[in-house]
């Protein structure tokens, strides 16, 4: 076969031309050749045809003169069969009652159902005995896939729970994820809302120290000026505090006129600084508020 492949590559474009027009006349069967393009691709294109058509025509030809060997062999066994019936047994096959045929037909039935080389009792044997070993694997294996089918009937149900579980659980974090967008936009509008009125307050504040600083208003009175003296002034309640833990730290101390005395006045020369400080700081901040007021005025 390699050896037939090889000499038809070794055709020349007319050796291929040639064998095309034989295989159009074989087949038309007659002198009228069809029109068709001369090329290259064609002419090969149609090569190629005509080989898989020989092929095939050999393989017919080979199966055909298979199933006529086998046909003479089978009429030859016939022949034997009817000689052995006829000479040896002394039964005419004319002769067989409806009833004999009948079961030779149904024998000839099995024959061929258990796909046998002849009707024999060891070929029958044989073919049912290989039969009954297919039949038991099939049922065998048929009960595995029951009781795999059974397996699988009692985890569907969970598997079907679980599933529907899975997709309760699905909708619900589907709807919880739309109620925090809703919510995480809201709450952007509200920041960009926040933003917008933080700039807005920005500007105007800037423009209302602008215009008080036209206005001849110190900046000790402005908003950072007076958050630091509200510091300041915290600060100053905190030292008091402190000045009066130390004074009633001394009230536990023995009887000591003369100390105690001084200690005393220490602690009110410190107060009374501080107080004055305060007053005087206050004083300050209040006419600093009203100067501007009259000038408005």
């Amino acid at each position: 076969m390699l050896g037939r492949h090889r000499e038809r590559e070794e055709e020349t474009m007319e050796e291929k031309m040639q064998r095309i027009i034989s295989w159009l006349k074989e087949i038309d069967k007659s002198e009228h050749i069809p029109e068709f393009e001369v090329d290259a691709r064609t002419i090969d294109i149609l090569h190629k045809i005509v080989e898989c058509s020989e092929d095939v025509d050999r393989d017919i030809s080979l199966l055909i003169k298979d199933v006529e060997e086998r046909t003479t062999e089978c009429e030859a066994e016939t022949t034997r069969l009817q000689n052995i019936l006829t000479e040896i047994l002394g039964l005419n096959p004319s002769d067989v009652s409806g009833k004999a045929n009948s079961y030779l037909e149904v024998l000839v039935e099995c024959a061929m159902a258990l796909e046998t080389k002849d009707t024999s009792i060891s070929s029958l044997f044989c073919a049912m005995a290989d039969t009954s070993v297919a039949l038991c694997e099939t049922e065998l294996k048929n009960q595995e896939l029951e009781a795999e089918l059974n397996k699988m009937g009692k985890i569907l149900p969970a598997v079907l729970m679980l599933e529907q579980q899975l997709k309760e659980d699905l909708k619900k974090a589907e709807e919880q994820l739309e109620r925090d967008k809703a919510k995480t936009d809201r709450q952007s509008r509200n920041l960009k809302f926040l933003k917008d009125k933080m700039e807005d307050f920005k500007v105007r504040i800037s423009a209302a120290e602008e215009k008080l600083a036209e206005l001849g208003l110190e900046q000790s009175l402005m908003h950072v000026s007076l958050v630091l003296l509200s510091q300041k002034l915290a600060d100053t309640n905190k030292e008091i505090e402190a000045l009066e833990k130390d004074v009633s730290a001394f009230l536990d101390l023995p009887p000591n006129p003369s100390m105690v005395q001084v200690r005393i006045e220490e602690v009110k020369q410190q107060l009374n600084t501080v107080e004055a400080e305060l007053t005087k700081e206050i004083s300050r901040m209040v006419v600093d508020m009203v100067e501007p007021r009259r000038s408005l005025q």
